[in-house]
């Protein structure tokens, strides 16, 4: 995926909260006959989009105060409006109608934000621009009163009777836990997100994200529900489990969306939004069509057939990705800024392959045969064994496909300790997360023939992401015993206790010497994992990390 305009890429729609029969309905309405215009009742701008929508913005701080769908007004729930952040506070608020599209425009200290409507249309389109870190974060809240949807994703429930962790963890009488940061989707598994009932859909279509940060396989808040209402979310900037450093500019178009029940127009997602009309409406920091580039790949050998590619293009401006074609690695990336890029190809989530590449306002970037070496493959190397598979995921480890969306502590969750033994399903008995006050110290049993025992080894292990410093120490039959590795750089916020384990991948490696084997083939050599560091608390905020691969090299 990548920019708002043109971008060739395999669509993934995921609809939270609605199920698959619900198909998609048409994005207007028929039911009211009203004339397309806006008002000033005196607090607010009242626009009517002439379809079934009419909704209202505050002229103080540029709030959505109001969303009346068909006679209902969904918005709001405990006294609280709809807007960036928690609220931007005093703003200058102003209207602008330009044939049939009206523009609403907040200017807050540097931060700019735009609300526009279409004639006919039940949609509203957003855009913000930041400029600075005034304000922290950069995420637009949609606040829905309570009782008009369903909550049928009990994993999406945020509140519940005991508290777990910080404000945001909670647990229920029956041990399941639940946040608002469980999503347990990445930026690029998604499309729109929202909820449907009694034949209303209510949407947000996210953006291209291409002024966010994080990457294509970030994860963050989508949605929640309560018992005082429910959120849906567009995360521009979110400071937690970051990766990258904060972009700046003009992010959007992203919509609310109300259909028939369905799920919104495809026409809508990204890469397939067509906003021409939104060319001459003066936002700060637009660019359209025109002023836009495309990235065009041929192909990409040395490719294991056997996992997804992801292409990347991100610089300090802007951030764009696509898939990669199964049969030959071909992709397109469209909508790009104009600028140098840094192109990254990632097999799953590890990246393989950087280079750089150049995009042309108007003009196409086409790309010959990307041919990923053997080497930078750590999958290629031969082992004498291996634990988990180099993808960039703890994907397999015990308890890995749970943690996207549950605290550790969850009652659904495996023991986290145990030992393995390799040979005797070693991947799905390791855990995903190591904790140096959960389960340090984990024993991995292994043989060796008498050949390997007479010669030294590289162990490697390849880790996804760090809380507090966390890196594993090793130690072999209690013999040999590694130096403690230097910490890499990662994400300084709460990660596996939040639902993701998307941080700098990084291999630890370690020269182990024959000595340290037993030489008796009968005999189990013992590998003990310990994780290390003099930061983090306890139990699971102690230092910890998030595990890729293991394994020991021929």
């Amino acid at each position: 995926m990548s920019g708002s305009h043109g971008r060739s890429v395999r669509r993934r729609t995921f609809v939270l909260g609605v199920t698959a029969a619900a198909g998609t309905a048409a994005l207007t309405g028929t039911a009211r006959a009203a004339a397309f215009g806006w008002s000033d009742d005196g607090s607010n701008y009242v626009v009517d989009t002439g379809a079934d929508l009419v909704f209202k913005v505050s002229k103080t701080n540029g709030d959505l105060t109001s969303l009346i769908y068909r006679g209902t007004d969904y918005q709001g729930y405990g006294g609280m409006n709809s807007h960036i952040e928690s609220g931007l506070g005093p703003s200058t608020v102003s209207m602008d109608q330009s044939g049939t599209t009206i523009l609403i425009s907040v200017a807050h200290g540097t931060l700019r934000h735009y609300y526009a409507a279409r004639s006919g249309e039940n949609n509203i389109y957003l855009w913000t621009a930041k400029a600075d870190t005034s304000v922290s974060a950069t995420r637009y809240i949609l606040r829905v009163k309570k009782g008009l949807f369903l909550n049928d994703e009990p994993d999406s429930y945020t509140y519940a009777p005991t508290t777990v962790e910080a404000s945001d963890v909670f647990a229920k009488s029956d041990g399941q836990t639940r946040s608002k940061h469980y999503s347990g989707l990445r930026v690029m598994d998604y499309d729109h997100i929202g909820w449907t009932g009694g034949g209303v859909g209510l949407w947000i279509v996210r953006s291209n994200h291409e002024k966010a940060s994080g990457g294509p396989f970030y994860r963050s808040l989508l949605r929640h529900q309560s018992a005082d209402g429910g959120g849906l979310y567009e995360i521009l900037y979110y400071g937690q489990n970051q990766t990258e450093a904060q972009r700046f500019g003009l992010q959007g178009p992203y919509v609310i969306a109300f259909t028939d029940g369905g799920a919104p127009s495809s026409a809508l997602f990204p890469g397939t939004l067509t906003t021409s009309w939104a060319d001459s409406l003066g936002m700060s920091g637009y660019v359209g069509a025109g002023g836009r580039g495309k990235v065009a790949g041929v192909g990409i050998s040395g490719r294991n057939t056997a996992y997804p590619y992801t292409v990347g293009l991100a610089n300090s401006a802007a951030q764009y990705w696509g898939s990669a074609r199964a049969s030959d690695g071909w992709f397109s990336i469209g909508g790009v800024l104009p600028g140098t890029y840094t192109l990254t190809v990632f097999k799953g989530e590890l990246a393989v392959y950087t280079g750089s590449v150049t995009v042309t306002a108007g003009g196409t970037t086409t790309l010959n045969t990307i041919a990923i070496p053997s080497s930078n493959d750590p999958g290629n190397a031969s082992a004498i064994w291996r634990i988990g598979d180099w993808n960039g995921t703890p994907a397999g480890f015990k308890n890995a496909g749970l943690m996207t969306y549950a605290h550790p502590s969850d009652v659904r969750a495996a023991s986290w300790t145990g030992n393995v033994v390799v040979g005797n399903d070693e991947t799905a008995s390791f855990p995903c997360y190591l904790w140096k006050d959960v389960n340090s110290g984990i024993l991995v049993h292994f043989r060796l023939t008498a050949a390997q025992a007479a010669a030294a080894h590289t162990l490697r292990i390849g880790v996804t992401t760090a809380y507090a410093n966390g890196r594993p120490q090793v130690t072999v039959n209690d013999t040999w015993t590694s130096a403690i590795p230097s910490p890499p750089a990662q994400p300084g916020t709460r990660s596996l206790t939040n639902g993701s384990y998307r941080g700098n991948n990084h291999t630890f490696t370690y020269s182990l010497p024959a000595s340290a084997w037993r030489r008796d083939t009968g005999q189990y050599n013992v590998l003990r994992i310990d994780v290390v560091s003099g930061s983090g608390t306890t139990g699971y905020l102690s230092a910890g990390t998030a595990i890729d691969a293991i394994d020991l090299l021929a």
